[in-house]
């Protein structure tokens, strides 16, 4: 049996029953709230076999203000402005893929230190833009969420990078 390869019946059975299944819904999807607490991100989200997973690369924000220095905090806006066109960006890069932020199961958010808070990142700035996009009647759909803070991202200007993953039902 030189030059063959055996393939265990396993994974064509379970190939199978998959396509035989059919495919998995939105509702397969489950969120897990953080237990006793309304703060808008999920402690944990499940996802059945199924899905097509989608990566999405970080996103930065747009210019807001093009009079303003290039690549400074004044041409972005502060965080909330930020947070605001980077998750609009990523709302654009999600719908060409015929997904929306509803599809979003996981966010990483990076923030620098805002110079007008003293050099702290600024999370009440970012948490007015996602309560925005996130836990809202229209969208109720809750990703995981880290957000930390770094030392600078890849634009001196940008105070924001986010980076998402959805997942396709």
């Amino acid at each position: 049996m030189t030059g063959q390869r055996f393939i265990p019946l396993a994974r064509p059975l379970a190939v199978a029953l998959a396509l035989w299944a059919g495919p998995a819904l939105a509702e397969d999807i489950t969120r897990h709230p953080i237990p006793g607490s309304d703060f808008p991100i999920s402690e944990a989200v499940e996802v059945p076999a199924g899905h097509a997973t989608v990566y999405l690369s970080g996103f930065g924000p747009s210019v807001t203000n093009p009079n303003a220095e290039k690549n400074s905090v004044a041409a972005f806006g502060d965080t909330r402005a930020q947070t605001a066109s980077t998750l609009a960006a990523i709302e654009a890069a999600l719908k060409r893929r015929n997904l929306s932020l509803r599809d979003v199961v996981k966010m990483t958010v990076f923030l620098v230190g805002d110079p007008a808070k003293g050099g702290r990142m600024d999370f009440a700035g970012l948490m007015e833009a996602y309560r925005e996009q996130f836990g809202t009647a229209a969208q109720p759909n809750l990703p995981t969420r880290s957000a930390v803070q770094v030392s600078a991202l890849a634009n001196p200007g940008w105070l924001v990078e986010i980076e998402v993953t959805a997942v396709r039902p």
